[in-house]
């Protein structure tokens, strides 16, 4: 039987730590989004420093664990002698983490987009990067939001890496509860239901976008 009385005497430090994962999640949305889009457009640049840039940064990023990516803000930028709180670090390692696979989700989506499209763009006078904000950029979105949606979520799952490095996330919170009560089922049960708080509405409106993009189609 699970005991509710958990969550109601240690309710302040969930809400605390639910509060602290969505404020994560939003910031590393929006900064791998706009990361993301900038190397996807170095990906199929046709400047081939830029292509490889962005083909390295994809390619190593992809491949390698989110926690180490975490790592190198929390432990390696104090080697250097930059020192950020463990909250910052970990939504600076989620958004870079996230980004690279958001620039290969939004790459696809530029190259669904017809080449004829870029040839009249340039052709009639615009730059690559004025082609690509007003000709490919809003009909690629259109392409890639459902993916985009499922990468948004694995982003708020993967926010619980905060919790490794005592970022205040939900994680860290149910660590020190579990700690505090030395109940670990029932404590770790309530953690997973407020990421499903956050992940089931989510999951519902992405399967709603799908269906309208289909029916557009």
């Amino acid at each position: 039987m699970i005991d509710f009385s958990i969550l109601f005497s240690h309710w302040d430090m969930y809400l605390e730590g639910f509060g602290n994962t969505i404020k994560a999640s939003l910031l590393a949305l929006v900064g791998s989004l706009i990361l993301g889009t900038i190397f996807a457009i170095f990906r199929i640049s046709p400047i081939r420093p830029l292509n490889w840039i962005g083909a390295a940064y994809v390619e190593f990023v992809r491949n390698i664990p989110l926690i180490l990516v975490v790592f190198l803000f929390f432990v390696g930028l104090p080697a250097i002698g930059i020192r950020l709180n463990p909250f910052v670090a970990g939504t600076m390692g989620l958004t870079v983490y996230t980004a690279a696979f958001i620039a290969e989700t939004i790459r696809a989506g530029i190259q669904a987009v017809p080449r004829g499209q870029t040839e009249a763009a340039r052709s009639s006078g615009l730059t690559y990067l004025q082609t690509m904000r007003y000709v490919i950029l809003p009909q690629a979105i259109k392409v890639v939001i459902p993916p985009m949606g499922n990468q948004f979520i694995n982003l708020v799952k993967n926010s619980s890496v905060l919790g490794v490095i005592a970022g205040l996330d939900l994680m860290y919170f149910g660590d020190l509860i579990a700690a505090d009560t030395f109940v670990t089922f029932d404590v770790y049960i309530f953690v997973g239901l407020f990421y499903l708080i956050l992940t089931l509405p989510l999951s519902s409106f992405v399967g709603y976008l799908e269906r309208r993009l289909a029916k557009g189609r």
